[in-house]
Protein backbone atom coordinates (compact mmCIF):
# COMPACT_ATOMS: atom_id res chain seq x y z
CA UNK A 1 0.00 0.00 0.00
CA UNK A 2 1.14 3.32 -0.85
CA UNK A 3 2.38 5.60 1.70
CA UNK A 4 0.79 9.23 0.76
CA UNK A 5 1.74 10.65 3.92
CA UNK A 6 5.75 11.43 2.91
CA UNK A 7 9.06 12.59 4.19
CA UNK A 8 9.06 16.33 5.52
CA UNK A 9 12.50 17.95 4.63
CA UNK A 10 12.02 21.21 4.08
CA UNK A 11 12.96 23.76 7.77
CA UNK A 12 10.53 25.61 9.21
CA UNK A 13 10.84 28.19 11.85
CA UNK A 14 8.53 28.26 15.03
CA UNK A 15 6.15 29.68 13.47
CA UNK A 16 6.10 27.58 10.53
CA UNK A 17 7.45 29.73 7.89
CA UNK A 18 10.07 28.15 5.07
CA UNK A 19 13.13 30.01 6.42
CA UNK A 20 14.67 29.70 2.67
CA UNK A 21 11.07 31.54 1.57
CA UNK A 22 11.95 34.07 4.23
CA UNK A 23 15.39 34.64 3.09
CA UNK A 24 15.17 34.78 -0.33
CA UNK A 25 12.57 37.43 -0.17
CA UNK A 26 14.00 39.93 1.76
CA UNK A 27 17.64 39.10 -0.14
CA UNK A 28 15.52 39.72 -3.53
CA UNK A 29 13.63 42.79 -2.54
CA UNK A 30 17.02 44.51 -1.69
CA UNK A 31 18.34 44.59 -4.95
CA UNK A 32 18.41 47.21 -7.13
CA UNK A 33 16.26 44.90 -9.34
CA UNK A 34 13.93 43.58 -6.99
CA UNK A 35 13.48 40.12 -7.69
CA UNK A 36 12.14 36.66 -6.15
CA UNK A 37 12.59 33.05 -7.40
CA UNK A 38 9.88 31.75 -9.48
CA UNK A 39 10.37 28.62 -6.80
CA UNK A 40 8.14 30.61 -4.62
CA UNK A 41 5.37 30.46 -7.21
CA UNK A 42 4.58 26.97 -5.42
CA UNK A 43 2.52 27.16 -2.61
CA UNK A 44 -1.05 25.26 -2.99
CA UNK A 45 -3.03 28.01 -4.84
CA UNK A 46 0.28 28.92 -6.81
CA UNK A 47 0.34 25.04 -7.98
CA UNK A 48 -3.38 25.27 -8.57
CA UNK A 49 -2.99 28.08 -10.98
CA UNK A 50 -0.39 26.61 -12.92
CA UNK A 51 -2.56 23.61 -13.57
CA UNK A 52 -5.39 26.07 -14.92
CA UNK A 53 -2.27 27.90 -17.03
CA UNK A 54 -1.19 24.04 -18.50
CA UNK A 55 -4.65 23.89 -20.06
CA UNK A 56 -5.08 27.30 -21.51
CA UNK A 57 -5.01 27.56 -25.42
CA UNK A 58 -1.92 30.12 -25.36
CA UNK A 59 0.03 27.76 -23.51
CA UNK A 60 1.93 25.27 -25.61
CA UNK A 61 4.17 23.62 -24.04
CA UNK A 62 1.95 21.09 -22.11
CA UNK A 63 -0.04 19.62 -24.97
CA UNK A 64 3.68 19.53 -27.03
CA UNK A 65 5.31 17.38 -24.33
CA UNK A 66 2.37 15.49 -23.61
CA UNK A 67 2.20 14.26 -27.13
CA UNK A 68 5.90 13.05 -27.17
CA UNK A 69 4.73 11.04 -23.98
CA UNK A 70 1.82 9.69 -25.63
CA UNK A 71 3.63 8.83 -29.01
CA UNK A 72 7.05 7.26 -28.03
CA UNK A 73 6.10 5.15 -24.70
CA UNK A 74 7.46 1.98 -26.94
CA UNK A 75 10.47 4.26 -27.01
CA UNK A 76 11.25 5.33 -23.39
CA UNK A 77 10.21 1.38 -22.54
CA UNK A 78 13.38 0.33 -24.38
CA UNK A 79 15.76 2.36 -23.53
CA UNK A 80 14.67 3.17 -19.74
CA UNK A 81 13.72 -0.53 -19.08
CA UNK A 82 12.07 -2.22 -16.20
CA UNK A 83 12.51 -1.70 -12.26
CA UNK A 84 13.66 2.05 -12.21
CA UNK A 85 11.99 4.22 -9.39
CA UNK A 86 10.98 7.09 -10.93
CA UNK A 87 11.87 10.55 -8.65
CA UNK A 88 9.83 13.10 -10.16
CA UNK A 89 11.21 16.59 -9.45
CA UNK A 90 8.26 18.49 -9.10
CA UNK A 91 4.66 17.27 -8.32
CA UNK A 92 3.54 14.77 -11.16
CA UNK A 93 0.48 15.89 -13.00
CA UNK A 94 -2.67 14.29 -14.14
CA UNK A 95 -1.97 13.96 -17.74
CA UNK A 96 2.19 13.52 -18.06
CA UNK A 97 3.47 11.59 -15.17
CA UNK A 98 1.01 8.55 -15.48
CA UNK A 99 2.53 8.43 -19.22
CA UNK A 100 5.64 7.75 -17.90
CA UNK A 101 4.93 5.65 -15.46
CA UNK A 102 2.01 3.67 -17.41
CA UNK A 103 4.99 3.17 -20.38
CA UNK A 104 8.03 1.87 -18.19
CA UNK A 105 6.53 -0.61 -15.60
CA UNK A 106 8.57 1.52 -12.75
CA UNK A 107 9.51 -0.10 -9.19
CA UNK A 108 8.87 2.91 -6.90
CA UNK A 109 7.38 6.34 -7.58
CA UNK A 110 9.39 9.01 -5.43
CA UNK A 111 7.67 12.28 -6.45
CA UNK A 112 9.14 16.05 -5.15
CA UNK A 113 8.46 18.93 -4.42
CA UNK A 114 8.40 22.29 -2.15
CA UNK A 115 4.48 22.48 -1.71
CA UNK A 116 3.56 20.01 0.84
CA UNK A 117 -0.54 19.71 0.71
CA UNK A 118 -0.29 19.67 -3.43
CA UNK A 119 2.26 16.77 -2.65
CA UNK A 120 0.49 14.70 -0.99
CA UNK A 121 -2.78 15.70 -2.74
CA UNK A 122 -0.52 14.48 -6.47
CA UNK A 123 0.63 11.48 -4.53
CA UNK A 124 -2.61 9.85 -3.41
CA UNK A 125 -3.88 10.44 -6.94
CA UNK A 126 -1.25 8.68 -8.46
CA UNK A 127 -1.18 5.71 -6.10
CA UNK A 128 -4.81 5.60 -6.97
CA UNK A 129 -4.50 5.07 -10.62
CA UNK A 130 -1.48 3.14 -9.79
CA UNK A 131 -2.55 0.51 -6.93
CA UNK A 132 0.24 -1.90 -7.23
CA UNK A 133 3.04 0.86 -7.03
CA UNK A 134 4.37 1.90 -3.85
CA UNK A 135 4.76 5.67 -3.63
CA UNK A 136 6.86 7.90 -1.84
CA UNK A 137 6.38 11.63 -1.23
CA UNK A 138 9.53 13.88 -0.13
CA UNK A 139 8.47 17.37 0.54
CA UNK A 140 11.68 18.78 0.55
CA UNK A 141 13.47 21.82 -1.57
CA UNK A 142 15.09 19.69 -4.76
CA UNK A 143 17.77 22.64 -5.67
CA UNK A 144 19.74 20.69 -3.38
CA UNK A 145 20.52 16.68 -2.70
CA UNK A 146 17.46 15.05 -1.28
CA UNK A 147 17.85 12.07 0.45
CA UNK A 148 15.17 9.31 -1.28
CA UNK A 149 13.62 6.99 1.04
CA UNK A 150 15.23 3.73 2.04
CA UNK A 151 12.89 1.55 0.17
CA UNK A 152 14.27 2.83 -2.94
CA UNK A 153 17.70 2.04 -2.21
CA UNK A 154 18.53 -0.82 -3.86
CA UNK A 155 17.07 0.45 -7.37
CA UNK A 156 18.53 2.36 -10.31
CA UNK A 157 16.42 6.08 -11.15
CA UNK A 158 14.86 7.83 -13.30
CA UNK A 159 14.36 11.16 -12.95
CA UNK A 160 11.57 12.74 -14.46
CA UNK A 161 11.93 16.88 -14.77
CA UNK A 162 9.08 18.05 -17.25
CA UNK A 163 7.64 21.21 -18.26
CA UNK A 164 10.85 22.86 -19.03
CA UNK A 165 11.30 24.10 -15.23
CA UNK A 166 14.52 23.79 -16.23
CA UNK A 167 14.67 26.79 -18.07
CA UNK A 168 13.16 29.08 -15.55
CA UNK A 169 16.92 29.33 -14.19
CA UNK A 170 20.02 31.19 -15.27
CA UNK A 171 22.48 28.84 -16.50
CA UNK A 172 24.74 28.92 -13.33
CA UNK A 173 21.72 27.85 -11.16
CA UNK A 174 20.66 25.35 -13.87
CA UNK A 175 23.94 23.52 -14.02
CA UNK A 176 24.34 23.66 -9.92
CA UNK A 177 20.48 21.96 -10.28
CA UNK A 178 21.56 19.03 -12.54
CA UNK A 179 24.26 18.47 -10.81
CA UNK A 180 22.41 18.10 -7.31
CA UNK A 181 20.16 15.65 -9.33
CA UNK A 182 22.71 14.11 -10.45
CA UNK A 183 23.82 13.53 -6.49
CA UNK A 184 20.52 12.61 -5.15
CA UNK A 185 20.00 9.83 -8.34
CA UNK A 186 23.12 8.38 -8.52
CA UNK A 187 25.53 6.65 -10.86
CA UNK A 188 23.61 4.41 -12.80
CA UNK A 189 20.53 7.30 -13.40
CA UNK A 190 19.00 8.16 -16.50
CA UNK A 191 16.98 11.61 -16.36
CA UNK A 192 14.13 12.42 -18.75
CA UNK A 193 13.41 16.18 -18.90
CA UNK A 194 11.48 18.50 -20.93
CA UNK A 195 13.06 21.77 -22.66
CA UNK A 196 11.25 24.32 -24.25
CA UNK A 197 12.28 25.53 -27.68
CA UNK A 198 13.20 28.55 -30.10
CA UNK A 199 10.56 29.95 -31.42
CA UNK A 200 8.29 33.11 -32.83
CA UNK A 201 8.57 35.76 -29.64
CA UNK A 202 4.44 36.72 -30.50
CA UNK A 203 4.10 32.70 -29.73
CA UNK A 204 6.03 33.17 -26.46
CA UNK A 205 4.69 36.19 -25.21
CA UNK A 206 0.93 34.63 -25.59
CA UNK A 207 1.78 31.82 -23.57
CA UNK A 208 2.83 33.85 -20.99
CA UNK A 209 0.43 36.41 -21.07
CA UNK A 210 -2.87 34.30 -21.56
CA UNK A 211 -6.21 36.40 -22.34
CA UNK A 212 -8.14 35.04 -19.59
CA UNK A 213 -5.66 36.46 -17.04
CA UNK A 214 -4.70 33.47 -15.22
CA UNK A 215 -1.02 33.83 -15.91
CA UNK A 216 -1.76 37.14 -14.34
CA UNK A 217 -3.00 35.69 -11.13
CA UNK A 218 -0.61 33.55 -10.76
CA UNK A 219 2.43 35.78 -11.06
CA UNK A 220 -0.04 38.46 -8.70
CA UNK A 221 -0.40 35.27 -5.99
CA UNK A 222 3.59 35.07 -5.20
CA UNK A 223 2.65 38.75 -3.13
CA UNK A 224 0.30 37.23 -1.77
CA UNK A 225 1.67 34.73 -0.13
CA UNK A 226 4.38 37.01 0.85
CA UNK A 227 2.08 39.38 2.91
CA UNK A 228 0.36 35.94 4.17
CA UNK A 229 2.93 34.32 5.33
CA UNK A 230 5.73 36.64 6.09
CA UNK A 231 3.24 39.25 7.35
CA UNK A 232 4.02 41.45 4.32
CA UNK A 233 1.94 44.61 3.73
CA UNK A 234 2.48 44.85 -0.16
CA UNK A 235 -0.72 46.28 -1.99
CA UNK A 236 -1.18 43.54 -4.34
CA UNK A 237 -3.70 46.00 -6.50
CA UNK A 238 -1.35 48.09 -7.11
CA UNK A 239 0.96 45.61 -9.17
CA UNK A 240 0.75 44.28 -12.20
CA UNK A 241 1.83 41.65 -14.17
CA UNK A 242 4.34 41.91 -17.02
CA UNK A 243 5.50 39.53 -19.78
CA UNK A 244 8.35 40.41 -22.45
CA UNK A 245 10.83 38.49 -24.52
CA UNK A 246 14.32 39.04 -23.85
CA UNK A 247 16.12 38.09 -27.48
CA UNK A 248 19.49 38.80 -26.04
CA UNK A 249 19.03 35.94 -23.22
CA UNK A 250 16.49 33.87 -25.05
CA UNK A 251 13.93 34.05 -22.44
CA UNK A 252 10.65 34.95 -21.27
CA UNK A 253 10.84 37.30 -18.65
CA UNK A 254 7.86 37.97 -15.60
CA UNK A 255 7.74 40.47 -13.97
CA UNK A 256 5.56 42.37 -11.07
CA UNK A 257 4.87 46.35 -11.90
CA UNK A 258 3.98 49.06 -9.40
CA UNK A 259 1.42 51.33 -11.11
CA UNK A 260 2.34 53.47 -8.39
CA UNK A 261 5.28 54.53 -5.85
CA UNK A 262 4.73 52.13 -2.60
CA UNK A 263 6.36 50.96 0.41
CA UNK A 264 5.48 48.58 2.22
CA UNK A 265 6.87 45.89 5.13
CA UNK A 266 7.71 41.99 5.03
CA UNK A 267 9.32 40.43 8.16
CA UNK A 268 8.61 43.93 9.87
CA UNK A 269 11.48 45.62 7.32
CA UNK A 270 10.80 48.52 4.81
CA UNK A 271 10.61 48.78 1.55
CA UNK A 272 10.12 51.19 -1.49
CA UNK A 273 9.44 51.22 -4.94
CA UNK A 274 9.01 53.75 -7.64
CA UNK A 275 5.91 53.55 -10.33
CA UNK A 276 7.55 51.01 -13.53
CA UNK A 277 9.46 49.51 -11.08
CA UNK A 278 9.62 46.08 -11.63
CA UNK A 279 10.13 42.72 -9.27
CA UNK A 280 11.52 40.10 -11.53
CA UNK A 281 9.70 37.18 -10.71
CA UNK A 282 10.23 34.59 -13.55
CA UNK A 283 12.58 33.93 -16.69
CA UNK A 284 11.82 30.93 -19.06
CA UNK A 285 14.80 30.22 -21.15
CA UNK A 286 13.80 28.35 -24.44
CA UNK A 287 16.73 26.54 -26.30
CA UNK A 288 17.94 24.91 -29.49
CA UNK A 289 19.73 21.76 -29.51
CA UNK A 290 23.33 22.55 -29.01
CA UNK A 291 22.75 25.00 -25.85
CA UNK A 292 20.45 21.73 -24.02
CA UNK A 293 23.10 19.14 -24.40
CA UNK A 294 25.75 21.93 -23.34
CA UNK A 295 23.74 22.63 -20.08
CA UNK A 296 22.79 18.87 -19.92
CA UNK A 297 26.55 18.07 -20.22
CA UNK A 298 27.93 21.06 -17.70
CA UNK A 299 25.73 19.28 -15.28
CA UNK A 300 27.40 15.86 -15.95
CA UNK A 301 24.15 14.01 -18.17
CA UNK A 302 24.99 12.90 -21.53
CA UNK A 303 22.08 12.88 -24.21
CA UNK A 304 21.30 9.77 -24.78
CA UNK A 305 18.23 10.52 -26.45
CA UNK A 306 16.19 13.70 -28.14
CA UNK A 307 12.15 13.90 -29.33
CA UNK A 308 10.38 16.77 -30.36
CA UNK A 309 6.70 16.99 -30.95
CA UNK A 310 5.61 17.37 -34.29
CA UNK A 311 4.77 21.26 -35.16
CA UNK A 312 8.64 21.45 -33.57
CA UNK A 313 7.58 23.64 -30.55
CA UNK A 314 8.87 21.34 -27.41
CA UNK A 315 11.40 18.41 -26.68
CA UNK A 316 11.93 15.55 -24.20
CA UNK A 317 15.76 14.31 -23.81
CA UNK A 318 16.86 11.45 -21.60
CA UNK A 319 20.40 11.60 -20.83
CA UNK A 320 22.65 9.29 -18.68
CA UNK A 321 24.87 10.36 -15.80
CA UNK A 322 27.98 10.75 -16.65
CA UNK A 323 30.81 8.97 -15.93
CA UNK A 324 33.61 11.05 -14.46
CA UNK A 325 36.50 11.27 -16.20
CA UNK A 326 40.14 12.63 -15.25
CA UNK A 327 41.31 13.36 -19.23
CA UNK A 328 39.57 15.18 -21.95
Amino acid sequence: MADTTGITLVDLDEGGVDRAFRADVLEGLQQAQKAVPARWFYDETGSRLFEDITRLPEYYPTRAETQILRDRGAEFADLIGPGRAVVEFGSGSSVKTPLVLGAIDPGAYVPLDISGDFLRAAAADLAEKFPGLPVFPVEADFTKKVELPAQTAEMAKLGFFPGSTIGNMVARTAVDLLRSMRETLGDEALLLIGMDLIKDSRVLTAAYDDAAGVTAAFNLNLLHRINRELGGTIPVDKFAHRAVWNDTFARIEMHLEAQDDLTFEVSGRRFGMRRGETIHTENSHKFDRRSQYTLLLAGRWTPVQRWIDTEDRFSLILARATVPRTAP
